[in-house]
């Protein structure tokens, strides 16, 4: 248990274009707060964040933090680079139910090779209903465990038919390829990442196993940068997808969690920034803007599946619309005189090639320095020559990417609550077509870093059951309470923990089945 005097938290965010950190005291008030560009190899981007805001409050009162956060892309990087990645074995117990899709059958070839990844496949699995489609083959896995120990893989991915349904199979695999392989040896179980959707579990799975030598390789840089602050007994946490927290550890097992871990921070500190539940959340970057929506105090989860490096998962990921609207978007006038807006962006450099900061190309931010609408960015001297029917244009067409971004997540034709955040809200209006309420809060420029410093941590649990072996009741006691373990692990307070959102969906095409679904949620153990 910290300190109670050591409860300031430090929370860092990584982006595209720039990597912000904040400070927050005992009274969850921001005390500093910084943007760095976003570099190559993220840590440096990490690091001179860090550095700025531990000077801004001093080597005195940094002795007050006691918990540091990091939302970063590290993992979603290493799949879109191809790089960095482990080399993994995936492990299908599913003969001989399940040869005529082969593992990976759609996945980039350049992604397979980066990965170094072999398939192999084992008799065993279930039915719908739980029942075993053929008997596990422990020898058949004691062979694979060979083929790993000798051929030098890194971590293997398992992955069974319907282990949302029983994971027996899957729990023994990985208990045999532990005795063989050793304790520590890297294993992903897909039932703990994925849902119904076998080749969409079994990819997911395959990705997680593959992120573990960067999630460690990330967590260990972060532990060693705080050190060097001299914040070396702080309590360590890494932002997941759903908006909430996970331990160094538990993100170590789970590092694909990590993936678009950016938005949902912005989004939880949106809700934070308002004291609002239930909005729209507008994140302007320097390249991008991302619209999420914020449901009950938390960011709503995509219902379908997502593709990450080309490759399609079904483990949760956030519901989100991506444009290419930032504040370094380049600005274009066509031949017949319409106006273009990104989606290429000049990014962490518009400081240097903006108009308004004395640079040569026309982008996003000169178009609102030269209406006025951006007080003590840039020189608006500077982009004074500019054509007011050319600004004009170009500020229409960036209202109109937001307005048709925001429509794009709403559910219903009424009007919604619409939050503005990021560095690059500047460009839009205080007013939008579909919002009845737009809000720009105080410290909107670094609400990504306020939410991974505020967040809460999280268990989820979905999984189907049989009801005829089952009855409702008691699947769903059983549900809520592995959602409360599962956010105990992951490092929540005991005596906080409690269950926020219960779904549960019967499964007609499986006969007498329900999927649960549930979300458990607590605050850090302070």
């Amino acid at each position: 248990m910290a300190d109670q005097k050591r409860i300031w938290r430090l929370g860092i965010d990584v982006g595209g274009t720039n990597t912000d950190a904040v400070v927050i005291d005992g009274d969850l008030k921001l005390v500093a707060a910084t943007k760095s560009p976003t570099t190559e190899d993220v840590m440096s981007g990490i690091v001179a964040a860090m550095h700025e805001v531990i000077t801004q409050i001093g080597a005195d009162a940094a002795r007050n933090i006691g918990f540091a956060m990091l939302g970063t892309t590290h993992c979603t990087n290493a799949i879109v680079e191809r790089k960095r990645l482990n080399k993994v074995a995936a492990l299908r117990v599913g003969a001989p139910a399940t040869t005529a899709i082969s593992c990976m059958a759609d996945w980039p070839d350049e992604l397979k090779n980066a990965m170094r990844v072999r398939d192999f496949l084992v008799h065993g699995g279930n039915e719908f209903d739980g029942r075993e489609i053929s008997a596990l083959s422990e020898d058949e896995i004691r062979e694979v465990a060979r083929v790993v120990r000798e051929e030098g893989f890194e971590s293997v991915a398992v992955t069974s038919v319907f282990s949302p349904v029983s994971d027996a199979h899957e729990k023994r695999a990985a208990a045999v390829l532990r005795e063989e392989l050793g304790e520590g040896f890297p294993i992903t179980l897909s039932s703990e990442i994925g849902s119904l959707g076998f080749l969409e579990r079994e990819n997911a799975s395959i990705l997680n196993a593959a992120l573990y030598d960067v999630a460690r390789t990330t967590a260990d840089s972060f532990e060693a940068a705080l050190a060097s602050e001299g914040l070396t007994d702080v309590a360590v946490y890494l932002g997941q997808n759903d908006g909430t927290l996970m331990s160094v550890d538990y993100a170590k097992r789970y590092p694909i969690f990590t993936i678009a871990c950016g938005p949902t921070n912005s989004i939880r500190g949106a809700s934070f920034l308002t004291q609002e539940k239930d909005a729209v959340v507008v994140d302007i970057g320097g390249t991008t803007t991302d619209v999420g929506v914020l449901a009950h105090g938390f960011p709503r989860e995509s219902m379908v599946a997502v593709e990450i490096g080309d490759v399609r998962t079904n483990f949760r990921m956030p519901d989100l619309v991506s444009v290419g609207l930032g504040g370094g978007s380049l600005v274009r006038q066509l031949e017949d005189g319409s106006m273009t807006v990104g989606p290429d962006s000049v990014g962490y450099l518009v400081t240097k090639k903006a108009r308004c900061f004395g640079g040569d190309t026309l982008t996003a931010t000169d178009i609102v320095v030269a209406k006025g609408l951006a007080e003590g960015v840039g020189d608006p001297a500077l982009v004074a020559d500019l054509d007011p029917a050319l600004v004009d244009a170009a500020y229409v067409e960036i209202t109109r990417i937001i307005e048709d971004a925001v429509d794009a997540m709403k559910t219903s034709a009424g009007d919604v609550t619409v939050i503005l955040v990021g560095g690059g809200s500047i460009l839009a209006p205080d007013q939008l077509e579909g919002s009845d309420n737009v809000l720009r809060p105080e410290n909107f420029g670094v609400a990504n870093a306020v939410g991974s410093a505020i967040a809460q941590v999280s268990g989820q649990i979905a999984k189907v059951f049989s009801l005829t072996e089952t009855p409702r009741d008691q699947a769903l006691a059983e549900s809520k309470q592995r959602a409360c373990d599962e956010a105990i692990e992951a490092g929540a307070d005991p005596s906080t923990v409690e269950v926020v959102d219960v779904e549960d969906i019967p499964m007609a095409y499986l006969g007498d089945a329900l999927c649960i679904r549930v979300k458990a949620v607590g605050d850090l153990m302070l």
